[in-house]
């Protein structure tokens, strides 16, 4: 196990080694002497371990575990094949926290605080990966999108579940282990608490069918809009109708009030008679 490589004394221990024995053309030693050169040019600069953290660099394994990480740490090396980051204090996975480990096969993350998925967050997994173990933290929704193509062994259970139709979905896509399956506990639903405590897969085979709940709540929740824009649109035609017929009986009144037009000809008359 290593911390960190310091190649700076790698290299001015060769460039030493190589002054105090200078090689003579054609001897073995001069081989040596240039083999042992290029070797420390040649390490490469990715045997960098992350803060807090252990490397095993023969078998390219990352063991980050009860380290008291709050967040994936920074500066895992790309070619790592093994990364245990389960029992610490990690609430979140960001967006492409994983997307430079494009030859890790497994990835351990149990028993932290995980309490949501970035949008695709999973999704940058290398088709390498076989186990992802999320069992043990906080999760209460995700959905296919967050996970991705992976077909690696997953392991969701023990997590807080709000059983819904994306949830359901998730379950027919990922490659679930089996004997962690009916740890996958329903919190809360879509009905409330009707299904609290409850297995999902044992839902989902006796019929219960939280897509279908969501499309029969999302029909009923239209028709409920339907309705109510209905009614708001009859109640503003009869206030047009009555404000109308008000303003048309206020304007009859007032063309009542005015004199007749005939009568002021026929005073007239009358008048120019007299003189």
């Amino acid at each position: 196990m290593y911390h960190r490589v310091n190649y700076q004394q790698i290299l001015l221990w060769s460039i030493q080694s190589l002054q105090s024995h200078p090689c003579q053309k054609g001897d073995l030693l001069s081989w040596l002497c240039m083999g042992l050169f290029f070797s420390a040019l040649w390490v490469p600069a990715s045997l960098q371990c992350p803060e807090r953290c252990q490397c095993a660099w023969d078998t390219a394994t990352v063991q980050c575990s009860d380290a008291g990480l709050l967040e994936i740490p920074k500066g895992i090396p790309p070619e790592t094949v093994t990364l245990h980051l389960e029992r610490n204090f990690i609430r979140s996975i960001p967006e492409g926290a994983f997307s430079d480990l494009v030859q890790l096969q497994d990835l351990y993350l149990s028993h932290n605080r995980i309490e949501s998925l970035a949008s695709g967050a999973l999704r940058h997994l290398g088709p390498e990966l076989r186990l992802l173990d999320l069992s043990y933290n906080q999760l209460r929704m995700a959905s296919k999108e967050d996970f991705g193509p992976t077909r690696a062994k997953t392991r969701i259970y023990q997590n807080p579940w709000h059983c819904d139709c994306a949830l359901q979905e998730l379950m027919e896509t990922l490659n679930l282990e089996p004997e962690t399956v009916n740890g996958i506990i329903c919190e809360s639903s879509v009905r409330g608490g009707e299904h609290a405590g409850q297995p999902l897969v044992k839902l989902l085979d006796s019929g219960v069918n939280f897509c279908s709940l969501q499309r029969k709540t999302t029909d009923v929740a239209m028709l409920v809009t339907m309705f109510v824009w209905f009614f708001m649109v009859i109640v503003y035609v009869v206030y047009y109708v009555r404000q109308n017929q008000a303003e048309a009986r206020r304007h009859l009144e007032y063309l009542k009030s005015l004199p007749s037009p005939h009568k002021i000809p026929i005073e007239t008359d009358t008048l120019s008679t007299g003189i």
